[in-house]
């Protein structure tokens, strides 16, 4: 029919392919239709409907790959894609009614039932490195048995810290060996791959771990009057005091909560995080030290740092019961990690000195549900 001056055959054009979408706004137009029959439906509604869904498909998707990614995995499962949801707080609101097929459960277990089931006897103790003792001219004789005294010590102190590991949890270690002045009293793997040490030591004296962040908890000043402070700007010098003031001239004062960055110079760190923790006691207090902890370690991701040093924030001047605040720490890390999916920070140190902070954090990193 062409020659003869007919019309030409032409391919027909679909609504997704005028849209600029990839979901069929034919079918959504039918299932408009079909759900809704006493409406008159506009010609927009199928290709919104199609837009939005290709968004959140997309969404979700890029979500669980991140899970699978960070799972070691190559392929996404339903779990991943439940993961995703339940991780993003607008999702998990939209689909809060939806049941994924083979997608598993979210565990909540009280951590009670985890550490009667793992067999804790009770309360743990906690292992200090005593100071070294003054030289003193004893006679040979004297040098032999303090030798064998202190062979017996050590080893005894050994099996003391191998009871804590087996109490403290199934997926906890400790290492027990002392270097540099501290000791590596637990490790803890989380969900994604993150991993929690206990630190005998002061935040200040990291020189044999590789920690690229330490945070300080201060004040709305930023001052470095405290023993904390103080210590780290005896370590860091005259540099970083200068780095401190300058910081606090132009930011003014921190509000509580917040945190500001400041580069470590002569401390074992790159960067110095300064925290304004909350106030035992004060409105909302346990829901703003929550979000401290994000706040600095959202900070450190902003840096891309792979490791950070925690001390026990809020126990100190601000008050807080330490086994509330070790709660609250621990908890605000995990739900953290879990929420970014694809943070850069890959351990946490807890740097701890006193006995009862060490023991504490022990038994609550035992709870601590890994899920």
């Amino acid at each position: 029919m062409s020659s003869r001056g007919g019309k030409k055959k032409t391919t027909k054009t679909s609504r997704s392919t005028k849209a600029g979408v990839i979901f069929p706004v034919g079918r959504m137009l039918r299932y408009i239709k079909k759900g809704l029959p006493k409406y008159r439906i506009g010609v927009g509604a199928p290709v919104y409907m199609a837009a939005v869904l290709e968004y959140l498909t997309a969404e979700i998707l890029e979500l669980a790959g991140n899970a699978a990614r960070d799972n070691k995995k190559g392929r996404v499962t339903p779990r991943h894609i439940l993961l995703a949801i339940a991780n993003d707080e607008e999702l998990n609101q939209l689909l809060k009614g939806v049941t994924i097929a083979a997608g598993g459960v979210l565990p909540n277990i009280h951590p009670e039932l985890l550490a009667k089931k793992r067999g804790a006897k009770g309360k743990l103790e906690a292992v200090i490195t005593p100071p070294p003792a003054k030289k003193s001219k004893t006679s040979p004789a004297k040098k032999a048995a303090a030798k064998k005294l202190g062979a017996k010590k050590v080893s005894t102190r050994a099996k003391r810290q191998g009871d804590v590991s087996k109490t403290a949890s199934a997926d906890s270690t400790t290492d027990g060996t002392p270097s540099d002045g501290f000791t590596v009293l637990s490790t803890k793997s989380l969900f994604l791959g993150q991993k929690l040490n206990l630190i005998h030591s002061e935040i200040s004296n990291l020189a044999g771990f590789d920690v690229e962040g330490v945070i300080n908890p201060t004040n709305a000043d930023i001052d470095l009057k405290d023993d904390l402070g103080s210590a780290l700007e005896k370590k860091g010098g005259k540099e970083f005091g200068e780095a401190v003031l300058e910081l606090r001239k132009k930011n003014g004062p921190l509000e509580v909560a917040g945190a500001v960055l400041t580069s470590g110079y002569g401390l074992p760190a790159k960067f110095v995080i300064h925290c304004n923790s909350p106030g035992w006691g004060s409105d909302k207090c346990e829901e703003l030290l929550d979000k401290t902890v994000k706040n600095c370690l959202a900070l450190a991701d902003e840096k891309k740092l792979k490791s950070v040093a925690f001390p026990s924030i809020g126990s100190g001047r601000n008050g807080f019961p330490k086994q509330t605040a070790a709660q609250l720490i621990l908890k605000a890390i995990s739900s953290y990690f879990v929420a970014t999916m694809s943070s850069s920070i890959k351990t946490v140190y807890f740097v701890l000195f006193d006995s009862e902070s060490i023991g504490i954090y022990v038994q609550e990193m035992a709870k601590l549900d890994t899920n």
